[in-house]
């Protein structure tokens, strides 16, 4: 194990919530502005989409408000301040609620998309900007790992761990893979068929 923490898939994490909520929101507007057709198989996956990704950026800031945030405050002392990075978690939850309130309907959900976009584009840079030189400085490679498996625990890995490998860069891939071992390479094997069938209904692409 490292003796410094490895922030690779919290990056990858990021990049996939900030990505696929821009992508969602763009299809449901096409959608909403008659400029896609959407029949019933259409909507029951942007439905289920929708609620999946909901319930994993909700899963994501919780796990960082119950283990993240305390880590850092015994790691770093008075040099952190999440105040600002809290609030934004607590500004999330009844967008999140709003979302999956609306997600049968897709030509509803492309404003509360769009909001949730803007406010995660805004939200993980200020994360990644502040928080991340703060953890690389105060945090062990040991805590890290134990924290991240806290954050693993009650994901839908059906759903989340085929989206990092869409996401990840070739060589971030190749260090995922050299660092979690064949399990992965297994499991993403398993899973890509219905990833790829889930982004064909939603997107129009595989």
């Amino acid at each position: 194990m490292s003796d410094t923490p490895n922030l690779l898939g919290f990056r990858i994490a990021h990049r996939a919530m900030r990505t696929d909520s821009r992508r969602l929101a763009d299809v449901t507007a096409e959608i909403a502005a008659g400029r896609q057709p959407c029949g019933p198989e259409r909507a029951a996956a942007i439905r289920e989409y929708a609620t999946k990704l909901c319930r994993g950026i909700h899963h994501h800031h919780k796990a960082e408000d119950d283990h993240l945030w305390p880590l850092l405050v015994r790691s770093a002392g008075a040099e952190i301040d999440l105040s600002e990075l809290s609030e934004d978690h607590s500004e999330l939850d009844p967008l999140l609620e709003e979302i999956q309130a609306v997600a049968g309907d897709p030509a509803e959900l492309a404003k509360p998309l769009r909001r949730l976009a803007d406010l995660l584009d805004e939200h993980i840079q200020e994360e990644e900007r502040t928080i991340f030189p703060i953890i690389m400085r105060h945090v062990s490679g040991e805590d890290w790992e134990e924290m991240e498996q806290h954050v693993r625990k009650g994901g839908d890995v059906r759903f989340e761990l085929p989206r990092i490998e869409q996401h990840a860069l070739p060589e971030e891939l190749a260090e995922l893979r050299r660092l979690a071992g064949p399990v992965l390479v297994v499991m993403l094997a398993l899973m890509r068929r219905g990833h790829r069938r889930r982004e064909r209904l939603v997107f129009g692409s595989a």
